[in-house]
């Protein structure tokens, strides 16, 4: 009996995914196919925001495209939007990333200093943060936050986060 009620309970689960994935707005080639590529990004990353179904990560991701490419207003609304509700603290950390990416450490610090007050014990994250500080020129605060990141645990991902920033290489995403 259990077989049948797991076996049916599989099926059900199926069937819901393969429900969510028909609803997906399909990328139509005329949306992009043969068009300035200006407009052709702006088609597919209208798909994106249908696809990203609310979804806060992908909702990022489309911000960032929009922050990156120069329509830094858009990405603002969608990062405003995400910040502005019920969000998780990956979503800070993800937005602080984007403003460093693109140059703003004014505005990444902030969101960065608040994710390790909040998340004290986030090794990876951590020294990533920290690899954002001595990229942009604070290697005691970076050495400080590689400090802590260590002492909880070493870690593949925040060891080569570290190393790379005094290389100058970016955290990778």
């Amino acid at each position: 009996m259990k077989g049948h009620i797991a076996a049916a309970t599989a099926a059900l689960l199926l069937c819901a995914a393969a429900s969510a994935f028909a609803r997906q707005p399909r990328n139509d080639p005329a949306t992009y196919r043969d068009k300035p590529a200006s407009e052709a990004a702006a088609n597919l990353l209208e798909r994106a925001r249908a696809q990203a179904d609310g979804g806060s990560w992908e909702l990022i991701a489309v911000g960032r495209v929009f922050y990156l490419s120069g329509d830094r207003t858009a990405g603002q609304r969608i990062f405003d939007a995400i910040l502005g509700g019920d969000h998780e603290e990956s979503d800070v950390y993800r937005i602080a990333r984007v403003y460093a990416e693109a140059g703003e450490w004014a505005k990444a610090k902030p969101l960065f200093d608040g994710y390790v007050q909040r998340n004290p014990k986030d090794k990876t994250e951590i020294a990533t943060i920290g690899a954002y500080y001595l990229l942009n020129g604070d290697r005691a605060t970076a050495e400080q936050l590689f400090d802590r990141s260590f002492a909880i645990e070493p870690e593949v991902w925040a060891t080569v986060a570290a190393a790379g920033a005094y290389l100058k290489v970016r955290p990778q995403e």
